[in-house]
């Protein structure tokens, strides 16, 4: 997002030029590295402090102030060739499952039933991003810039997001990226923030005196993973003077069209000669889960041939199944706030980076965390970096925050309560 091209096209929105041809260009990053973790393996990953990917985009001037473009971009897994990234560790989320031991069956009967439930919610080594299989992951669309601003459809970053983004000291990357603590009540459980929308039309606008705007909406099949029956969303920001900072709103509808998650992000960065300062707000609520009708799926798939092969009458499956659903809707709820700050600092070729990260839940299980992180990013040339990150996540009752990076989530703490530690070691090359 960082070096999309929608950034690049709306600060000439109000230009107008002569008629050019068409321009296209292939671009990309190549961003790889090492974990070592605590309570998980020292992993290879791809996607850093970037996501690795890469990307078409291109532009034909038509005059008069008018532009028509496309973006175009994959996600490129450089540890496995593959599109899809699997979380840092296969450490078990146990808190989706919670208070499932008082469902009324047999003991040995519910254990086993909640093995394959919580293998069936979270395939150790499973795919966690990108379930869909998609080519163009990362952005898919296409537009007309005109002097009042850009019309785009497809596949994008949504607003608020981008807010969170500009907030973020680690720039939504490295084992420091303030969204390791927002993952849902308790970890990777559930969405935080909706980074993209498919299905979905925008308006965006920029002023020469630094003020810019959007506002998205998407229908049936909206959303990150295309679980909504519409979402919407909208962000203000300012860009000049040394500032960066903004304020967004999602909002996503559940597919039957209650309201699903909802998040408020304001903040930014502010830049003073070779300091960076950022500090961020995201609120997030959620009591309509998009995510119930897979776990329902994950239940029938998984339980029910079991309950069948074990004799148990249809109207006790029944039963069973709506204790599972009323349980798990339960263990979806989100309300937390969550708060960020941090800074660069420019040695040389360099830059230290700090921050500091706490999620407030606000639910009945008070699942905090704190993430302390530090790292240095060391400039090679202009388009090569090496890069260096250690982060602390101190997690309290229920919650399993575990580091991870750009392109994959950390997943979870052996346990709850424990602290999730990381230090990675890695290189970008953008082209």
């Amino acid at each position: 997002m960082k070096k999309s091209l929608i950034a690049a096209l709306l600060g000439a929105t109000f230009a107008t030029s002569a008629l050019a041809q068409t321009s296209v260009q292939i671009y990309g990053i190549a961003d790889a590295g090492v974990m070592f973790q605590k309570g998980g393996p020292t992993k290879i990953y791809s996607g850093g402090a970037d996501g690795s990917r890469i990307g078409f985009k291109g532009t034909e001037d038509l005059g008069n102030g008018f532009k028509a473009m496309f973006n175009l971009e994959a996600r490129v897994e450089l540890d496995t060739g593959t599109q899809q990234p699997t979380l840092m560790n296969d450490n078990p989320g146990r808190y989706l499952l919670r208070g499932m031991d008082a469902m009324p069956l047999p003991a040995p009967v519910r254990d086993r039933l909640l093995t394959g439930l919580q293998a069936a919610i979270q395939p150790p080594g499973g795919p966690a991003v990108n379930q869909e299989r998609a080519l163009f992951d990362r952005m898919a669309m296409v537009g007309l810039v005109t002097p009042v601003g850009a019309f785009l459809i497809g596949r994008m970053y949504t607003p608020g997001y981008e807010v969170f983004n500009m907030a973020d000291t680690f720039e939504s990357g490295t084992a420091g990226t303030w969204g390791h603590v927002t993952g849902g009540t308790a970890g990777f459980t559930a969405l935080s923030a909706d980074i993209r929308s498919q299905e979905a039309v925008q308006y965006r606008i920029a002023l020469p005196n630094g003020i810019g705007a959007a506002l998205m909406y998407g229908g049936k099949g909206s959303g990150y993973l295309g679980r909504y029956n519409k979402f919407r969303a909208g962000h203000v920001t300012y860009k000049a003077n040394g500032f960066d900072v903004g304020i967004g709103y999602n909002h996503g509808y559940d597919r039957q069209d209650r309201p699903s998650l909802r998040t408020t992000t304001v903040g930014g960065s502010y830049t003073l000669n070779e300091w960076k300062i950022f500090a961020g707000f995201h609120s997030q609520r959620n009591t309509n889960s998009a995510l119930l009708p897979d776990y329902l799926a994950g239940w029938d798939s998984v339980v029910v041939p079991q309950l069948t092969a074990g004799g148990v009458p249809a109207a006790n499956q029944t039963a069973l199944r709506a204790f599972f659903s009323r349980t798990i809707a339960a263990n979806t709820v989100q309300d937390a706030n969550s708060y960020q700050f941090g800074l660069h600092y420019k040695i040389g070729s360099g830059r230290v980076m700090a921050s500091y990260a706490h999620q407030n839940d606000r639910t009945a299980s008070n699942s905090d965390a704190n993430l302390f992180a530090i790292g240095y990013d060391h400039f090679l040339s202009k388009r090569t970096d090496l890069y260096t990150v250690v982060a602390n996540i101190k997690n309290k009752n229920e919650a399993q925050y575990a580091p991870g990076t750009a392109g994959n989530p950390g997943g979870f703490t052996k346990g709850p309560g424990e602290d999730g530690r990381a230090l990675q070691v890695g290189i970008r090359h953008r082209f």
